[in-house]
């Protein structure tokens, strides 16, 4: 059989009963658009949660207080570790290629000021924190470069703490009350946005000694050492790993450079993305058994046919071709139809909800096409086998 009776043959019977192809086709459409809106998500979320946390830069290492065998900062339960302090994040502005040491410390506060009271998210920080973090300040001044160990009670609001303190009128010089100790006003932060929920803009920054008792800790939350772009990230953590444990005397500490955490993160979210793409696979499966159940009726339909086929000197190779290229057709249908559908749903629901991260990945989107095609394939290739092994003189008198 030529290459063009099999595409005639596999055509008229697709067109023959177009109803049918086109509830089986559906099957297959529901599941690759279920991959494809699913995935798109998922892969939405991932390129979204890699951006905002590149967002301050690559060249970032953070130094948190414990180690996987402390159980990462347990030190308010054995006390055993060695809290950061304001002294490590200056001794570390001696490591090799550092450009700039950070101190952290955050927690929750009630700020009051103009009558006004919220309880928002304070950071403790130093005096490079804006520049280090790519925040700009919008009125006044960030941070001065203070005696780290007694710096004076100043503060700097995020750009929605000022509006809900002070609405319109100018904040700086004000007195704000955060927790019980009153601070100056000296600067407003431009609007940042949020990153993985975070209110970056619903907030109040404070030097970290001053956070430190705010909070009745000993230690930061974590120190964050920047870097030059060109320099090796292994000297740096070298040179991190030397200062520290000169000072602690043991390596109570864990060292996290930006790239492990990115890559840890893209890991994870590359499992969730294919676990999200396997669970819209299972819908498939309901395509798959609706092929398997239509060419097995169409199998039975069409035996006298086969017969025929048969008697005109169409071999059993021949016959299943056929029938397996209409399982394939079928498949192809619905694969095309489900990859138009589900990236339609997935762009208008990007649209509505531009909050909602929706990328397409044209990998996942390829295999659903292609996964749809062997599932054709295995479905179809019972049915056809059993129309290969038709008796020609049996399947004539079927008639």
């Amino acid at each position: 059989m030529r290459s063009l009776d099999l595409v005639r043959f596999t055509s008229g019977s697709v067109l023959a009963h177009r109803m049918r192809a086109l509830l089986t086709a559906l099957g297959i459409a529901v599941g690759v658009a279920a991959v494809v809106l699913l995935t798109s998500i998922g892969e939405g979320v991932h390129r979204f949660v890699l951006a905002e946390f590149t967002q301050f830069g690559t060249n970032i290492i953070s130094i948190t207080p414990g180690t996987a065998k402390t159980m990462g900062g347990s030190i308010g339960v054995f006390g055993s570790v060695r809290p950061l302090t304001i002294d490590d994040a200056e001794a570390l502005r001696r490591v090799p290629y550092a450009t700039a040491s950070v101190p952290v410390v955050q927690g929750n506060a009630e700020v009051e000021g103009n009558g006004r009271k919220r309880r928002v998210t304070v950071y403790g920080t130093g005096h490079e924190f804006a520049d280090a973090f790519r925040f700009e300040v919008g009125t006044g001044r960030f941070l001065p470069p203070d005696d780290p160990r007694a710096p004076r009670s100043l503060a700097v609001l995020g750009s929605k703490m000022k509006q809900e303190l002070f609405g319109d009128g100018n904040a700086l010089g004000a007195s704000v009350r955060v927790g019980s100790e009153r601070y100056r006003v000296i600067g407003v932060m431009r609007p940042k946005g949020t990153m993985i929920g975070f209110d970056l803009d619903d907030t109040v920054y404070v030097p970290a000694a001053r956070a430190l008792e705010l909070f009745d800790r000993d230690s930061l939350f974590e120190i964050d050492v920047l870097y030059e772009e060109t320099a090796p990230v292994d000297e740096v953590v070298a040179g991190i790993r030397r200062v520290l444990m000169a000072r602690h005397g043991d390596e109570d500490f864990t060292i996290t450079t930006q790239q492990q955490m990115l890559d840890t993160l893209g890991s994870v979210l590359g499992v969730l993305t294919f676990a999200v793409a396997a669970l819209g696979s299972i819908s498939l499966l309901v395509g798959a058994v609706g092929i398997f159940t239509i060419m097995t009726i169409a199998v039975r339909e069409r035996t006298a046919e086969v017969g025929l086929l048969r008697a005109l000197g169409a071999g059993r190779r021949q016959v299943l071709s056929l029938f397996l290229a209409e399982a394939v057709v079928l498949s192809l249908f619905g694969g095309f139809a489900g990859l138009l559908f589900g990236a339609t749903v997935a762009w208008l629901l990007g649209e509505a909800a531009s909050q909602l991260p929706v990328s397409f990945s044209t990998l996942f989107m390829g295999l659903a096409l292609g996964l749809s095609v062997v599932i054709g394939l295995v479905a179809g290739i019972l049915p056809a086998m059993s129309a290969a092994k038709l008796d020609p003189v049996e399947a004539l008198r079927a008639e």
